[in-house]
């Protein structure tokens, strides 16, 4: 088991920002929400690359801050994020990809080994703890 990504000890990354920042590497925020259900499933980032490439497939494509690289989501996975529309907040700063997933979402398993309907599974219950939803 991965601690970080199935743990239930909060280790919450508040340098994130800074590290992408070090990188050199231009990118906005993205929001990933259900187009359906509203459901926020999780959080990634695009340069100009990737949402040129996600206007031109109709499909999520995001810049792995983590590898610094494109990032086709599905590609690997199978787990494809058909688009629906992009929008863009009020100060041009962050995007929103509404999106309809065909699989899985997340990269992690649930108990069954499924792919997670979205990376939001875990609750914060104080500073050092983390709750699966659904756990008791």
């Amino acid at each position: 088991m991965n601690e970080l990504e199935e743990g239930t000890r909060a280790q919450l990354d508040f340098g994130k920002l800074r590290k992408i920042a070090e990188t050199g590497q231009t990118v906005l925020p993205v929001v990933l929400q259900h187009a359906d259900t509203g459901e926020v499933l999780f959080i990634g980032y695009a340069n100009e690359r990737a949402l040129a490439e996600t206007l031109r497939l109709r499909q999520a494509v995001l810049w792995s801050t983590s590898r610094n690289e494109l990032w086709h989501k599905g590609a690997t996975s199978g787990d494809w994020l058909d688009l629906v529309d992009v929008r863009v907040n009020c100060e041009q700063n962050s995007l929103l990809y509404r999106v309809r997933p065909r699989a899985g979402v997340c990269h992690t398993r649930d108990a069954a080994g499924k792919a997670r309907r979205q990376c939001y599974y875990r609750v914060v219950v104080d500073a050092e703890r983390l709750v699966h939803l659904g756990a008791s």
